[in-house]
């Protein structure tokens, strides 16, 4: 009979990407810098201690910047789905005392690799630690967003396109928990906050008059300044070019 036993290993990403999929489920987690999984159309970004299920024969790809480090962890290609279950929902976050205690284990677990006594026993204690931390994080009950840290986000990341499925990564929910308790909390869609954000610092860039009106549709992440200048109009009423001329 077979044992089935999940297998670590520590990564270090590129900026490349190639789409894989395999016969086992997967679980990814961030152990430090920044990566991103690319799955089923839709980006998810892996900070330090926020991991992802990956089902078996699911189409993905992982890239990185610098100096990031994720832990890999292999289910067995024929473990069922009741067993998969135990490790949460496809995405969520470690606490911080387990993301601290993980990332040291997995520090040994790269160094002393040819140790298959000493790497086993840190194996099991890994996967004892995220189930652990899982079952405590399924328990928990979400009522507010935190909206410094999405707001963080869009202003970090506004020269590009911010899908849902990014946001409610940042805050460790599924996407359709975090479109549901963001509407009720912001009055207004993940889409539409992001678009006031963009279309806010327009205004700004406007105002400050160093930037002709092509560049500042570019700087808040519009496709081209046709779109900048109805979405702004839409909104305020006039146009870009005509808020720049009563402002001068």
């Amino acid at each position: 009979m077979e044992i089935k036993t999940p297998s670590f290993r520590v990564e270090t990403l590129d900026e490349s990407k190639t789409y894989h999929h395999h016969e086992y489920p997967q679980i990814i987690l961030g152990l430090m810098g920044k990566s991103e999984l690319s799955i089923e159309n839709s980006s998810v970004c892996l900070s330090p201690g926020m991991g992802y299920r990956i089902d078996a024969n699911v189409e993905h790809c992982f890239s990185g910047t610098s100096n990031n480090q994720v832990l890999v962890m292999n289910l067995p290609p024929f473990i069922s789905m009741a067993d998969v279950e135990q490790f949460g929902n496809s995405n969520f976050s470690l606490d911080a005392r387990t993301h601290q205690l993980i990332s040291l284990l997995a520090t040994e677990l790269k160094e002393h690799a040819d140790d298959s006594l000493l790497s086993q026993s840190i194996s099991n204690t890994l996967q004892c630690l995220i189930k652990r931390s899982l079952m405590l994080f399924d328990e928990k009950k979400v009522e507010r967003l935190n909206m410094v840290l999405i707001d963080n986000y869009i202003e970090q990341h506004i020269q590009k396109k911010i899908s849902v499925a990014e946001l409610s990564s940042i805050a460790f929910l599924a996407q359709s928990q975090f479109y549901a308790l963001f509407k009720a909390q912001m009055g207004t869609t993940p889409h539409q906050y992001v678009l006031r954000k963009r279309l806010e610092l327009a205004k700004q860039l406007i105002a400050e008059r160093q930037k002709p009106l092509s560049e500042v549709a570019q700087l808040c992440g519009f496709s081209s300044q046709s779109s900048f200048s109805q979405a702004f109009r839409r909104l305020y009423g006039t146009s870009p070019t005509r808020y720049q001329y009563f402002i001068q």
